[in-house]
């Protein structure tokens, strides 16, 4: 633990400036619950059991009902849950930034995503320039953007918005994709096919895709960005299609979010939201390939703190 000290050190400095960039801007800091009656309906997320209830996956679904009672802007930096997921970028319990606003949507949460990466390198590193892996990247160049489409037919040869396959999408997108993207500045891959975005709004250009961004920074994913989905009935028919995706594979069961729903049912103002994975900013800063580098306490396989 002693070694990890210089970059803990500079975990608070950053922990200060995120904090810092969200007030001057007007954002109201909060917290939600970390035991939660149901977790998000994803397919392929896993939460950890929590006596009868689980730990959250993301505060997601309490910040949204935040936004339908009218507490707007909201951010709020705390501990998350994956289950199975443990190894040198991942740990089972993580911290997440995560941030909403209304009447905005998820190209306009980009924009303010890099002036938040720069304030965050300048404070503790004092530049927006660093290096990782021995490569030099520059936070406030232009950052590369690709859809989703363009990057699966020039890395992995298909379209996967007119050819969906799932199985496929994930095995290229891990194996084929992601390892061609640029590593020598931000990379911002977008417009996913539609049943790769659960709790994302559809395009409005009629594409069967949504409006989903995720930022990639030397190889590593930072971020997932939506403009939010807030029409209820849409919803409904993405939970039933992950409840029998994941029944199909054998994984636990996850009841409706009825609280969630209701809000929906209220009305969720159009909004755009970001998950930012803190952990793996501070690896950047830190020039480390470990998690475990940048945490004071990490898991390893098979063991608890």
């Amino acid at each position: 633990m002693q070694e990890n000290l210089p970059n803990i050190k500079k975990r608070t400095l950053a922990l200060k400036a995120a904090r810092d960039f969200f007030y001057r801007h007007g954002y109201i800091e909060v917290e939600t619950p970390v035991r939660i009656p149901a977790p998000a309906l994803e397919t392929h997320i896993d939460a950890p059991r929590s006596e009868g209830a689980w730990l959250r996956t993301s505060p997601e679904f309490h910040m949204k009902r935040l936004l339908v009672e009218g507490v707007a802007p909201i951010f709020q930096i705390g501990p998350c849950f994956r289950r199975d997921e443990c190894g040198s970028r991942h740990n089972p319990e993580f911290t997440m930034l995560e941030w909403y606003r209304l009447a905005c949507n998820y190209m306009d949460i980009l924009t303010e995503t890099q002036e938040l990466l720069i304030d965050i390198f300048e404070t503790v590193l004092g530049s927006a320039t660093f290096t990782y892996n021995n490569r030099s990247i520059a936070l406030a160049q232009e950052w590369e953007i690709i859809t989703v489409q363009d990057a699966f037919k020039r890395y992995a040869g298909w379209n996967p918005l007119a050819n969906w396959n799932e199985e496929r999408f994930e095995l290229d997108l891990m194996h084929k994709v992601e390892p061609a993207l640029p590593c020598d500045r931000p990379c911002v891959l977008k417009d996913y096919p539609l049943p790769a975005a659960a709790l994302a709004r559809p395009a409005l250009n009629g594409e069967p895709a949504a409006e989903r961004w995720e930022l990639y920074i030397a190889g590593l994913e930072i971020s997932n960005t939506y403009s939010e989905l807030c029409d209820i009935e849409e919803q409904k028919k993405r939970f039933e299609i992950s409840t029998q995706q994941r029944a199909a594979l054998g994984k636990e069961f996850y009841p409706a979010d009825h609280a969630f729903l209701a809000a929906l049912e209220k009305g969720l103002p159009a909004c755009a939201g970001s998950a930012l994975g803190f952990d793996r900013i501070m690896m950047l800063i830190c020039d480390t390939p470990r998690i475990s580098d940048v945490r004071l306490f990490a898991q390893h396989p098979g063991e608890l703190y």
